[in-house]
């Protein structure tokens, strides 16, 4: 088990916004960010991949094309180019102009707030170990001094063992659908201080084995109060959600 999770209680709140501001606004943005700290909220989630030259970046499909007004896989565009895509007019006229922001973008607004960051390592496929070592080398530069750094997650292992390698300090957690038999094992190898699930799929006898070794427990996308407060009595400790306006930032 991870000295970090002996020594540290887990930091985050009960409850995180999903890609910045949920359905509040464009994900990935920093107007989702804005839309977070207007509704409460102390933490949030977002992804973060690589760009073509390897700048981090928000963004959660492997193409821009859903989340902007741009076409192409990320992993063939510049940072430059990425920079001038409008990524908010898809969700309304209010957000048009708003850009894809860089890690450093984010990381700057967050901290000057006092919000707390899930940052999801998102490659592109075939770029999984550079993605996972560039993204943790970038957030131990960007939050270095930082009293609470951010938590770095991942589906894929390869992505999780490389930030793991490059930068061990930061803590980790790894994302899974489904909670698997060898869960334990996994989060083990991994030095991961927390497993993060659908929370569709998880049972409270999976919840009770997981607090029981140890381990902290998110479960993403709750958008309905009740099945919030139902998981979290089995001692899930945070979920992550679209809907800011229906469960409330405070416990």
């Amino acid at each position: 088990m991870s000295q970090l999770q002996l020594r540290s209680p887990w930091p985050y709140p009960a409850v995180v916004a999903h890609r910045g501001g949920g359905a509040m606004a464009p994900e990935n943005t920093l107007a989702g960010f804005r839309a977070g700290i207007a509704h409460g909220y102390r933490a949030a989630e977002c992804d973060v991949k690589l760009s073509a030259d390897n700048v981090c970046f928000l963004l959660h499909d492997d193409a821009v094309d859903r989340t902007s007004n741009g076409q192409g896989l990320a992993a063939e565009l510049s940072m430059a180019s990425l920079a001038q895509l409008d990524a908010g007019a898809w969700k309304g006229a209010a957000f048009a102009g708003e850009a894809l922001p860089t890690f450093a973008n984010v990381a700057a607004y967050c901290q000057a707030q006092g919000m707390l960051l899930n940052v999801e390592i998102k490659p592109c496929p075939g770029r999984e170990e550079e993605t996972g070592r560039l993204v943790a080398q970038e957030a131990a530069r960007l939050w270095a001094g930082a009293a609470i750094p951010p938590l770095l997650s991942s589906f894929s292992d390869v992505a999780l063992r490389a930030a793991q390698h490059a930068v061990p300090a930061l803590p980790r957690a790894w994302l899974v659908e489904e909670v698997p038999a060898n869960w334990q094992a996994m989060l083990q190898e991994m030095d991961c201080i927390a497993l993060h699930c659908d929370h569709c799929t998880l049972t409270r006898e999976q919840a009770t084995a997981i607090k029981a070794a140890g381990y902290q427990l998110l479960c993403y996308t709750v958008n309905e109060l009740a099945r919030a407060r139902e998981i979290i009595g089995w001692g899930v400790d945070s979920v992550c959600t679209d809907r800011l306006d229906l469960l409330p930032a405070a416990r």
